[in-house]
């Protein structure tokens, strides 16, 4: 007899993790408790899921709610991640059954959307999820020069979270962290750090590889200057000498020009799947933000059956939220659609697409 889905108790939790390491991560040498510490952890027990069978557990999702700052609004996002489901109960609906308390969670946590990483776009798009956001990956081949003589470089874990912490808040775009979770994130199994530092000894950025069994030659995260992230990437390709990929957000305009340079491939993709879960904060937020840019005519409104969407009388009605996540966050190109008067396309441009970015430690 199934039971769930439901919260799992302080007794089950380590029959959680097992299951999830077996079905997760069979072949590799640590529990996924440890490159995932703030999301499977017991503190964060009541966003996780279980469905149980006979005292087994088949099936399992977590929520990670997560506050991102932007320029113009901060957001509360609903991250969810290890969703599995035991071979021998799939085709059952768990996994639907699962992931709807997991959306519950976050409508109960304010959170305004949630947000996954995915390839199984239609199963996904059931549940109210779309592609949405923007994701940058450039690959480097080749070796790049670097300075040598301004900075120095190090591949050593031993840093000061309070050192990153510092230049990880120069990000326009970012999580809100403590410095206790970059010391839980410094412990990532499989993490690479790369580091450089200005001749004084002050930490001028750095750059991340890797998470446990996830992100090998991925630099999924990074903190510094153009400059500093340019010349550490050319340390980072002598020390590998083989390809590796950087991943940045769109917004990252200037990073991204520089380093297209050196790259040997430029990828444009999608941030993840998102679905909105609270309607009504998410638009008072954009709404207000566009007032804040002096924008007062813009109409974001849900009535009955549909959504209008605009400026003053030049508005589009949109029959789903699911529809909404390519306009507020794109990849909707406001210069090239045919859905808007030039003008009030011009008005909208101010603000969207939305800036949002989940960089790779946060990611569930």
């Amino acid at each position: 007899m199934l039971e769930g889905p439901k919260v799992p108790n302080e007794k089950e939790y380590e029959k959680v993790l097992e299951f999830l390491n077996h079905k997760l991560r069979p072949e590799h040498g640590w529990s996924i408790d440890k490159e995932y510490p703030t999301a499977l952890n017991l503190a964060n027990r009541h966003n996780m899921n279980i469905v149980v069978s006979d005292d087994r557990i088949v099936s399992h999702a977590v929520l990670k709610p997560l506050i991102v700052k932007s320029p113009h609004l901060i957001y509360k996002i609903g991250a969810i991640g290890s969703v599995v489901t035991d071979e021998d109960y799939r085709n059952q609906g768990l996994s639907h059954k699962i992931l709807n308390e997991s959306l519950n969670l976050a409508k109960q946590q304010n959170c305004d959307v949630a947000i996954l990483w995915t390839n199984l776009y239609d199963f996904y798009r059931k549940l109210g999820f779309e592609l949405g956001g923007y994701e940058i990956s450039l690959t480097f081949e080749r070796q790049m020069a670097y300075e040598y003589t301004q900075y120095k470089y190090s591949k050593d874990k031993n840093v000061s979270p309070e050192a990153l912490a510092k230049i990880y808040s120069q990000h326009s775009v970012a999580t809100i962290r403590s410095q206790d979770e970059f010391r839980k994130f410094l412990a990532i199994p499989n993490t690479q750090l790369y580091t450089i530092w200005n001749l004084n000894g002050t930490l001028a950025g750095y750059a991340i590889e890797g998470k446990g069994a996830d992100l090998s030659n991925y630099i999924h995260e990074w903190g510094g200057s153009v400059t500093a992230i340019k010349n550490l990437l050319g340390y980072i390709s002598h020390v590998k000498n083989h390809p590796f990929n950087f991943i940045a957000p769109k917004h990252s305009v200037n990073l991204i020009n520089e380093l297209k340079k050196y790259a040997d491939f430029v990828n444009e993709g999608y941030l993840g799947m998102i679905r909105i879960t609270n309607f009504e904060g998410l638009a008072m937020k954009i709404k207000k933000a566009f007032r804040n840019v002096g924008i007062s005519d813009f109409v974001f409104e849900k009535n009955q059956d549909s959504i209008l969407f605009g400026c003053n009388g030049d508005l589009y009605t949109i029959e789903s939220e699911k529809d909404l996540i390519p306009l507020l966050f794109g990849p909707v190109d406001f210069d090239t659609q045919d859905i808007f008067k030039p003008e009030t396309a011009q008005k909208l441009k101010t603000l969207l697409p939305l800036p949002l970015w989940i960089w790779g430690w946060d990611s569930v």
